[in-house]
């Protein structure tokens, strides 16, 4: 590798504050906010909208909605009866 063109990658901390969830990665990214981590070292932190502590998807708040009865018009084309 050539020296000096890549980005620095460093250990960081992303806080998603609606859930006070953080978990510790390492990213490109860098923040002039920081954080002291479990380990008793200070990492840079990434704020984010949504985590996996937040998201519908992975709390089981999602609805699955059929929305203008695709499934019905579906089982028409093929002429499936229930």
């Amino acid at each position: 590798m050539r020296e000096g063109i890549h980005p620095k990658y460093q250990p960081v901390i992303f806080y998603d504050a609606s859930a006070d969830f953080k978990f510790l990665s390492a990213s490109t990214k860098s923040s002039g906010e920081t954080m002291q981590w479990e380990d008793g070292n200070t990492y840079p932190v990434i704020r984010v909208d949504s985590s996996s502590a937040s998201h519908p998807f992975y709390t089981g708040r999602q609805k699955n909605i059929d929305t203008g009865g695709r499934i019905d018009r579906f089982n028409q084309r093929l002429n499936y009866k229930k």
